[in-house]
């Protein structure tokens, strides 16, 4: 796992002059796929747009860890992806849903193709590299990002592999979505 980051969270005192309500790690860290697995940092969510903002509510309360954002909502994290091993290359179909299953996700997973960990979310995603390589995957194209790089992920089917030997840290703003036209 990668160093922690400062998750610092911003707030109105009962003058409504501007104040720092904490200053430290995000709260929820959790780690799946096993020992050398991804570790998801949970920043932020909103449950709905606009979002309401008052003096010192925080966030809202989730348990667990989900895949997508509220309904109407945002969601922020950070994803440390390690090198990926064949452990994950050869993951069964089941073997990806259950990955999936642990993030809340299970009926996000698309499995097959050209990743098992391929998957959709009816979101637009902002994927922003802070560190280190990934590669983007969809249906018959590829693509690697680095430090620096953005990805706009508008609700298409993917799977993110970091290939380059190096852990790669990458946050997410996701914001929840309605597909249209088909989709």
């Amino acid at each position: 796992m990668q160093t922690p980051f400062r998750r610092i969270v911003t707030g109105h005192d009962d003058e409504g002059k501007a104040i720092i309500l904490s200053d430290a790690p995000p709260p929820r860290t959790v780690q799946i796929g096993g020992e050398h697995g991804a570790t998801f940092y949970e920043v932020w969510n909103t449950r709905e747009t606009p979002a309401l903002i008052d003096r010192r509510s925080g966030e809202p309360e989730e348990s667990g860890l989900t895949l997508a954002p509220p309904k109407g909502g945002t969601r922020i994290r950070v994803i440390d992806f390690p090198p990926e091993g064949d452990d994950v290359r050869q993951l069964s179909e089941a073997e990806a849903r259950a990955r999936f299953s642990e993030i809340g996700g299970a009926d996000a997973s698309t499995s097959g193709g050209p990743h098992p960990l391929m998957h959709r979310t009816e979101t637009v995603d902002y994927g922003i590299v802070l560190e280190g390589e990934l590669t983007l995957i969809v249906d018959d194209e590829e693509a690697t990002v680095g430090a620096g790089d953005i990805v706009i992920q508008r609700g298409t089917n993917h799977a993110w592999a970091n290939r380059s030997g190096a852990p790669c840290r990458i946050a997410f703003i996701l914001i929840d979505g309605e597909f249209t036209n088909g989709l």
